[in-house]
């Protein structure tokens, strides 16, 4: 199991106030924060990769063309939790890429919705499942 992952941003209050709002949709909580990173573990103790945020020390624009992270996707248990998220990304502004749908081209039930944070980050929730 991957131990946690660490992403880089330009302004980490503004990410602060982003990923709080997004990381309980996607089933995690607040691990620890301080003036220079805070970080997100999956919630009630469940096993799973932690996501840790630092400020950037380097300027420039993240494309998830270029060499390096190319974007993150959190599993959720409900196609109604993809709609959720979805629903949340709208209300707070984010660009869509793709509304939530059938993957047909992935193996199996692979529904989900992918977007961009407020840094251009790739992001997306999937569901595994063909229930709600």
């Amino acid at each position: 199991m991957l131990g946690h992952l660490g992403v880089n941003v330009p302004d980490l209050l503004r990410a602060k106030r982003y990923y709080d709002a997004f990381m309980p949709l996607v089933g995690f909580e607040p691990y620890f924060h301080t003036a220079q990173e805070f970080s997100y573990k999956p919630a009630d103790n469940k096993p799973g990769t932690y996501l840790f945020f630092y400020p950037a020390s380097e300027t420039g624009d993240y494309s998830p063309e270029r060499i390096g992270l190319q974007h993150l996707a959190f599993i959720v248990r409900r196609r109604s939790s993809v709609h959720a998220v979805h629903d949340h990304v709208i209300q707070v502004g984010s660009d869509v890429i793709h509304p939530p749908q059938h993957f047909p081209q992935y193996p199996g039930h692979y529904y989900a919705t992918f977007w961009y944070d407020p840094f251009g980050f790739k992001l997306e929730v999937v569901c595994h499942h063909d229930r709600d």
